[in-house]
């Protein structure tokens, strides 16, 4: 009886927001511009950001991330839990899952309870893919490169529609039959698409790459890069995730990361920091980019590295834009 009492108090209060709810809002909202503003609000020291909480598991493999913070002076404060555990297909139940939390930012109460799914983690990493395609990406894509042939591998090439102009794509996976289906699916969106199991298929033919694998050990060396690459890593979200030879880092013209205090703990810097490739001075924010046009790609020469890890201001950013689509005169 008491906890009946208490849940009913909290669904009185508290508005619960399903996935079915929120993609129908997302359909009115760009996340890419609510991100960028995300990242500029956050290099500017606007937003309190405190460490990643996570969990590791063994057997099975997976992982629970909790991200949280606010904007200053604003209404709200979010906190985010995310799971991905990668054998549940084999079960039938997804790899992702989450939700979301909107405090109110002067009393603490929850105001809403965003049961995404973990899709909102999704939307706000491929936004985050797209926005650094915005200022890094070479004038003339000849070819993307995907690693991953999972959801996240299917929303990066979704996001980038309208900011690069390219259909012909190859993607990397481990699972033929997960390309086949990445294959069938991608082309009903008009873009041609090869798969492979091979890394080099990709970076001798690609200067965009993506990589969003949970891989821990570098899917791509050093002697695969050339000239007028750029590559957006963003699998690597925990100490022992890396997708890319800490090498390739120390051969960029330019690191550009999401959040230069988190990627001294995990990320693609975090190795190659840890290995002496590049110092902390290598590294520049996304944020400080996009308001600054001198500090954009300069030329189809340079060798650019993005190292997205996932910042609670994405979550923040997003959380908001689908509660203002809730509440909008709130």
């Amino acid at each position: 009886m008491i906890s009946e009492t208490i849940c009913l108090d909290l669904t009185e209060m508290t508005k619960i927001v399903d996935l079915q709810e929120i993609k129908e809002i997302l359909r009115n909202i760009d996340p890419i511009q609510e991100i960028e503003d995300g990242f500029v609000a956050f290099s500017r020291g606007n937003v309190v950001v405190p460490p990643v909480g996570e969990m590791i598991f063994e057997d099975p493999p997976g992982e629970a991330h909790i991200k949280y913070g606010f904007i200053k002076n604003d209404d709200f404060y979010v906190i985010k839990i995310a799971s991905g555990f990668y054998n549940n297909p084999k079960i039938g139940l997804p790899s992702y899952d989450g939700l979301m939390l909107l405090f109110n930012q002067k009393t603490g109460e929850l105001i809403s309870v965003l049961l995404d799914e973990g899709h909102l983690t999704n939307v706000r990493t491929a936004a985050a893919g797209a926005v650094v395609a915005k200022y890094l990406a070479p004038k003339k894509v000849t070819r993307i490169g995907i690693f991953g042939a999972g959801v996240q591998g299917r929303m990066q090439l979704e996001y980038l529609k309208g900011i690069i102009d390219c259909n012909d794509v190859i993607v990397w996976g481990i699972d033929q039959q997960e390309l086949e289906d990445y294959k069938k699916e991608m082309e009903k969106q008009d873009y041609k698409i090869e798969t492979t199991m091979q890394s080099k298929d990709i970076t001798s033919s690609c200067n965009f790459i993506v990589t969003c694998t949970p891989s821990r050990k570098p899917l791509i060396h050093v002697d695969q890069i050339v000239k007028g690459t750029h590559i957006t890593a963003m699998g690597s979200d925990t100490p022992e995730k890396q997708e890319l030879d800490a090498a390739i880092l120390g051969k960029a013209d330019r690191i550009v990361v999401d959040s230069i205090d988190q990627v001294q703990s995990r990320g693609e810097s975090y190795h190659a920091l840890k290995s002496g490739m590049i110092a902390k001075e290598d590294l520049i924010e996304l944020g400080i980019i996009i308001p600054n046009k001198t500090l954009y790609r300069q030329s189809d020469d340079e060798i650019t590295i993005a190292d997205l890890t996932g910042v609670a201001v994405q979550d923040i950013q997003i959380t908001k834009a689908v509660w203002k689509g809730i509440a909008p005169t709130e």
